[in-house]
């Protein structure tokens, strides 16, 4: 059901595609770049709007300033590198996209692809993938394949993005308990082993300080009637904007007078060489640019720009390109729930695409479309992209009024910070739903994708998941294509059907995983019909399969001399027939629009047709015997 506009347009406004155009309507590529923005021009941007908009940018700003440092730190680069891709790549995805309140930057669900990446390849190979991913998108925009979304099934998204919950949940026990870890395993099972190893190495401090943000954090979680019992202005607040200051100051403060007190903090684990001096934390200087291939690799050297770094890194940036597609598209998909528009999702792949190819040219790390953000951006009254860009450039004033006072987050927070944002991620409502009442196979794809993306991979856990899906959907379609022998005395029929005849109905798609079912019947066709008219008014489509099968079908039934009459094929399934060379032949083959049409072709030549008895119908659905002119070609032989 379509939602009425939230704001109207005023009379003579020019129609805005994102918000009211059927979103399957074609439109030229010079339409795509900023199809959100020049749609809010379109219908008239009031300054009262604008207002609402630097409010909820500047509010945004401030809820994604300790998560984009936190996903960044979760990857394994320094917290500077996740706030470079919110300023930049959150800048270019609102101004050129095709949703009105989208929000882009990092977001958890490329953890798990980045972590190894970067473990593998080092800043260099991380930023460079994220280039060619950036390439990828804007060709996917391109060539239009923003739709292709609707194609990847419930259950393979669910399961693959609950394994990325819980592998970034496990990432975020090293910080929260303070582990000490030897080396750093790429697999969830190696990781596990290495903190259980570990346990020894915990600090009781950093659990304090952790299940202290946390604690905080699921405030907004209590029950209705503890909440009213709060201070307005308190219960307003941000939970991060609340827990992660405070606890910045109970760290700060513990540590200078109680004895014994250690903590990790942003500024103790990360350090920056600025103008020939170490900074601790987050240096306060603008983004600065540098090629990406120049920078050290894995082994300290720069990995350059070549063909065979390219073909190294292509699966990995592949990678990266599909799940910054998904994510993105899912967040478009519910900002449009929330706010009653049609985002543009090629457009949305082509800024998206843009951001990933600036951003490494400036440290920063792949981003996409962020749910949760986006999410925080209509609740505080952003309705166009403006609000998103002014998010982007509130970090970039945070960073160079707040660098000196971000130093003193604890690694602890940023842990519980992280650790429910798996939680919302799992989803596990849905996921627990889904494995109740679900047909068995597609609790089989949510499963196997879960596991395959926690165990093994999230690029396997896809590719299994749409192949095994796939197969499970071919399976289920071929049980709605059938074939059945009409009853001589059905009531449809134009006329009574003479002896000799029978009426074969197909229904459903005649493709490669039905042919068999649909034409099986046919076997049982007794010895003494003539003439079989075959219903084609319920085949909507068919492949190559079906017409091989079909092929097969009249070859056995001109041996037996056996006439066909086809009836009501159409569409794509008659384009099939006719190319594949299946036409009006005299005496053996003819094509009617309606029954009312055969039954005057069989009653005129019925008294002509004269079957051999040879038994009854014998025929291979997917074999298809050589044409004439290959049989009597001789034999290579070589062969």
């Amino acid at each position: 059901m379509e939602h009425p506009p939230e704001h109207p347009p005023a009379p003579g406004v020019a129609v805005a595609r994102t918000r009211f155009q059927d979103p399957s309507s074609a439109v030229p590529l010079r339409a795509l770049p900023a199809a959100a923005l020049r749609a809010v021009w379109a219908e008239g941007y009031t300054g009262r709007q604008f207002k609402r908009d630097l409010s909820a940018g500047f509010l945004v700003g401030i809820v994604a300033l300790p998560l984009a440092m936190a996903l960044a730190i979760a990857v394994g680069v320094p917290p500077q590198q996740g706030l470079y891709t919110a300023i930049i790549a959150g800048f270019l995805a609102a101004l050129l996209g095709g949703s009105r309140v989208q929000v882009a930057g990092p977001t958890a669900a490329f953890i798990v692809v980045l972590a190894p990446l970067y473990a593998t390849f080092g800043m260099s190979g991380l930023l460079l993938s994220g280039l060619l991913a950036g390439l990828m998108l804007i060709g996917m925009g391109l060539l239009r394949m923003g739709r292709l979304i609707e194609y990847i099934p419930f259950p393979v998204t669910t399961g693959f993005t609950s394994g990325i919950a819980t592998v970034i949940a496990l990432l975020q026990i090293k910080d929260l308990l303070g582990l000490k870890l030897e080396g750093h395993p790429d697999h969830f099972m190696e990781r596990l082993a290495a903190m259980l190893r570990a346990a020894h190495t915990a600090s009781p401090w950093e659990l304090l300080i952790g299940l202290a943000t946390l604690a905080i954090l699921l405030g907004p979680r209590l029950p209705k009637r503890r909440l009213a019992r709060l201070p307005k202005w308190l219960r307003k607040i941000p939970p991060p904007l609340l827990a992660l200051p405070l606890m910045a100051l109970v760290a700060w403060a513990l540590g200078r007078w109680v004895p014994g007190f250690a903590v990790d903090t942003i500024g103790t684990r990360f350090h920056t060489l600025v103008g020939g001096q170490m900074v601790a934390g987050i240096p306060q200087v603008l983004p600065s640019f540098h090629w990406p291939w120049r920078l050290p690799g894995l082994d300290g050297q720069p990995s350059g720009l070549s063909l065979g770094t390219v073909r190294m890194l292509l699966p990995s940036a592949f990678t990266v390109a599909m799940l910054g597609a998904i994510e993105s598209l899912l967040s478009a998909v519910v900002a449009d729930g929330m706010a009653r528009t049609r985002h543009d999702p090629d457009a949305e792949l082509l800024a998206l695409g843009v951001g990933n190819v600036v951003v490494p040219f400036f440290g920063g790390i792949a981003a996409t479309g962020a749910i949760a953000r986006t999410a925080t951006n209509f609740r505080f009254g952003g309705r166009t992209p403006i609000a998103a860009m002014t998010h982007a450039l509130t970090i970039l004033l945070a960073i160079l009024i707040l660098a000196p006072l971000i130093r003193f987050l604890p690694m602890a927070s940023l842990a519980a910070l992280l650790l429910l944002v798996a939680w919302n991620m799992s989803e596990a409502e849905h996921f627990f739903h889904t494995v109740r009442v679900a047909p068995k196979s597609d609790v089989a794809v949510l499963l196997t994708c879960y596991f395959l993306t926690v165990v093994f991979d999230m690029v396997i856990a896809v590719i299994v998941g749409i192949v095994l899906a796939s197969l499970l959907f071919m399976r289920r379609m071929a049980h709605v294509s059938e074939g059945h022998v009409t009853r001589p005395d059905h009531r449809a029929l134009p006329g009574p059907l003479p002896e000799g005849v029978v009426i074969y109905d197909l229904s459903g798609p005649l493709f490669f995983g039905a042919a068999e079912r649909a034409l099986n019947a046919m076997r049982a066709i007794g010895a003494e019909v003539r003439v079989i008219i075959f219903r084609m008014e319920q085949v909507p489509s068919a492949d190559v399969s079906g017409l091989v099968a079909m092929e097969g079908v009249l070859r056995e039934m001109e041996r037996q001399r056996i006439k066909a009459i086809f009836v009501g094929l159409h569409g794509q399934t008659r384009e099939v027939f006719e190319r594949g060379g299946l036409q009006d032949k005299e005496g053996e083959v003819a094509f009617c629009a309606t029954m009312v049409d055969a039954f005057k072709v069989m009653n005129a030549r019925l008294h002509t047709y004269r079957r051999r008895d040879l038994g009854p119908i014998r025929f291979q659905v997917l074999h298809r015997e050589k044409t004439r002119a290959a049989a009597l070609r001789p034999a290579d032989p070589k062969i």
